[in-house]
């Protein structure tokens, strides 16, 4: 600030004849004016001494209705989502729903479908996955069956499942949402986790007889509000491989009405950080790890205007980096391969590119390549002022290498100042590269970028060789930050 009023103090000296009506207050007038309406400061400090553990490899997933399962694995030998998948490294699929338990019915040559079910799954579509996840890479979580009481079917699918997936099946999950099973008609009330854990020792006796080993997850919550119950009778009684819930910050039923200020609002980002450290907690205390093995924006299937836009997007990133940031093992954003208006990372426009599997990338889609370069780096408590500050998000992360990435989010809406995203790096570090991701408006169905590109035609993302560059001046490194825009912000060591 100081350096303009002395340049517009030179002006007058040195060009009184030209400029006679500017003078120092004057100037100091239009300069404090420009701050007003410039970028707001933010100050962003990353803690290094004590790092978290280090995102898991495969901590990045997709989620998606059993009644899906079929036509998801039938792109194993065409369409995109090879393509896709391969893109984000190595991922998680899992495959769930309230369908798994009360439409989609296992079926053999000894279990006839069932008279509940309305599809079946057979070992045909098993066997299909399991050449999708050798060619993807990526590993699977199955739900199977838990609403209609059926051990001996599930222990049949699971033997299935394992034949077809060999190590690729990361875990069985015995029903979806048990918790909820008594509000649904599913389980006469009251019903109680030691209830659950009674009927899945029979479940499990019966997998173990036909193909033993299998790693159990569970129990696959509807929310944290009921995990210390569920989720450490879960960890006591069954000792699973993973503990695993869901989360949604909004109701499709809630009043007041989802919109996008309200998802993007620091009220659900505190509720969010609430919630994780809930499931986190029980994870740490019995030492099993915990999954957020199905999210997105808004239940139900998502609310058009909201959950398909680039407002989607913004949450998607604030959320990840935030489940990374407090220790969760991973996270699976719920889609559906049929339905672009609702929550969904990837979908088929219409029925002819379902049918081949010419899938488009959401913006959900874009925060998880975003994210994806966080893998492997070690979360770092992250300092962000002053406490009256722009509606933004700040999560650093440390490579093994030294090199320190920020991700920064501006969720305020257009036409707001923007943040001047100050980096206190110190001076052994160069100066910063950016990523940025950006639409149009939070509105935006279409234009998503990131780093400039969009995601191709045949479902691949590459970044640009060339990003923009912040200096390093006095160890601080200050990134302008557009409202409704996120950024990747990576920082190298000198030496």
């Amino acid at each position: 600030m100081r350096v303009g009023v002395a340049l517009a103090v030179t002006v007058c000296a040195t060009s009184a004849l030209a400029l006679p009506s500017i003078g120092l207050a004057r100037a100091a007038q239009l300069e404090r004016r420009a701050a007003s309406h410039g970028p707001i400061p933010v100050s962003v400090s990353a803690v290094t001494s004590e790092p978290g553990p280090p995102v898991p490899r495969n901590f990045l997933g997709l989620s998606f209705e059993a009644l899906a399962l079929p036509q998801i694995a039938s792109y194993a030998g065409e369409g995109d989502l090879v393509t896709m998948l391969r893109s984000l490294g190595v991922g998680v699929l899992r495959f769930g729903g309230v369908t798994a338990d009360e439409q989609v019915g296992w079926a053999d040559e000894a279990t006839p479908r069932p008279a509940w079910a309305s599809r079946a799954l057979e070992a045909g579509n098993l066997r299909e996955l399991g050449s999708l996840t050798a060619a993807s890479g990526w590993g699977v979580l199955l739900t199977l069956g838990f609403g209609h009481f059926e051990p001996q079917a599930a222990a049949r699918e699971a033997a299935a499942a394992k034949a077809a997936l060999g190590g690729s099946l990361e875990a069985i999950e015995i029903g979806n949402e048990p918790d909820s099973y008594a509000r649904h008609g599913l389980r006469a009330a009251p019903w109680t986790p030691e209830q659950y854990n009674e009927q899945v020792d029979a479940y499990r006796s019966a997998i173990e007889a036909l193909a033993p080993g299998i790693p159990l997850a569970g129990p696959d919550t509807s929310g944290s509000a009921a995990y210390e119950k569920w989720g450490l009778s879960e960890a006591i009684y069954q000792r699973p491989a993973l503990l695993t819930g869901h989360h949604y910050p909004l109701g499709c039923a809630q009043h007041p009405a989802p919109t996008i200020g309200l998802l993007l609002s620091p009220r659900i980002r505190e509720l969010e950080e609430r919630s994780l450290r809930r499931y986190v907690f029980i994870a740490q205390e019995t030492e099993v790890p915990f999954r957020l093995d199905e999210t997105n924006s808004v239940s139900c299937g998502g609310v058009p205007g909201i959950s398909d836009t680039f407002a989607s997007a913004l949450w998607a990133v604030s959320y990840v980096t935030q489940a990374m940031r407090l220790g969760a093992a991973g996270i699976n954003l719920q889609g559906n391969p049929t339905n672009c208006v609702g929550y969904t990372p990837i979908c088929a426009p219409n029925g002819e590119a379902a049918a081949t599997g010419e899938l488009e990338a959401q913006p959900d889609w874009y925060a998880l390549l975003l994210a994806k370069a966080l893998i492997g780096e070690r979360p770092l408590r992250t300092i962000v002022g002053p406490a009256h500050r722009p509606n933004v998000v700040a999560s650093a992360f440390d490579a093994a290498d030294g090199t320190t990435q920020f991700v920064l989010v501006d969720d305020d809406a257009p036409g707001s100042r923007g943040a001047a995203m100050r980096l206190h790096v110190g001076a052994g570090f160069y100066g910063a590269t950016v990523l940025s991701l950006t639409a149009p408006s939070p509105e935006a169905l279409s234009g998503v970028k990131l780093g400039g590109r969009a995601v191709a035609a045949n479902g691949s993302w590459s970044q640009p060789a060339v990003l923009p560059h912040a200096a390093n001046r006095n160890g601080v490194i200050t990134v302008d930050l557009a409202p409704s825009s996120a950024a990747l912000v990576t920082v190298a060591p000198k030496g």
